[in-house]
This record gives C-alpha cells, sequence and structure tokens, in this order.
C-alpha cells in the first residue's frame, strides 16, 4: 500500500516538473525522463541489490540516446535530480551505478550534490 501511494506521489510530483519546465524545440522533457526512468524506482529503492530490471536498463539506454545536446544532458540531469529527491528510499550508490550496470557512460554522477548546470 505504501508503494503505491509513494508510485502515486512520484507521478504528480513529475507530472507537476513537467507543466512548470520550459520546453525547447526537440528538448528533452521531464515527462521523458521520468517516463523511461519508472522501471528503475523498485531496483533503486531495494539499494541495488540483484540484477537491474530489463525494462529499467531499455529504459537508461533510450534515455541516453535521447540525450543528444549538451541542454538535454543538462535537462536529464535537472530532472532525475528532482525526481530522486521526491521518492523515498532512493540509494544514490545504486543510482550513480545504474548507468554502468546498463552499458552506459553519462557525464556526470548521479548525486544530490551534482551541479547540472555544469553538464555538457
Amino acid at each position: 500500500m505504501a508503494t503505491t501511494m509513494s508510485l502515486k506521489l512520484a507521478c504528480v510530483v513529475v507530472l507537476c516538473l513537467v507543466v512548470g519546465a520550459p520546453l525547447a524545440q526537440g528538448a528533452i522533457t521531464c515527462g521523458q525522463v521520468s517516463s523511461r526512468l519508472a522501471p528503475c524506482i523498485a531496483y533503486l529503492r531495494s539499494n541495488g541489490a540483484g540484477a537491474v530490471p530489463p525494462s529499467c536498463c531499455s529504459g537508461v539506454n533510450a534515455l541516453n540516446s535521447a540525450a543528444q545536446t549538451s541542454q538535454d544532458r543538462k535537462t536529464a540531469c535537472t530532472c532525475i535530480k528532482s525526481a530522486a529527491s521526491s521518492i523515498a528510499g532512493i540509494n544514490y550508490g545504486a543510482a550513480g551505478s545504474l548507468p554502468g550496470k546498463c552499458g552506459v557512460s553519462i557525464p556526470y554522477k548521479i548525486s544530490p550534490s551534482t551541479d547540472c548546470n555544469s553538464v555538457n
């Protein structure tokens, strides 16, 4: 029951982010980021125990492919940080290792202290 409530809360927060996010033509949106990374939430709450779900890695890979420009990567970084801070129980160690476990390399560390404005 608590997981369902947390997931609903996360969806509401993400929806608010999408509505409030400035949009540029062809730019990645927080809605795209959150929908691609939603399959990762349970894994990230489990302290990264076990294998990464294939649907999670598919989303990570799709997001990495979509974030082609410096601005897209900054937006994705900001969206990831905002969404993660609104979801209780996220293990940032597991989040930080997720791209590597899914076979992608990103130009920033997934951490609450990451300065997304410095992402290139």
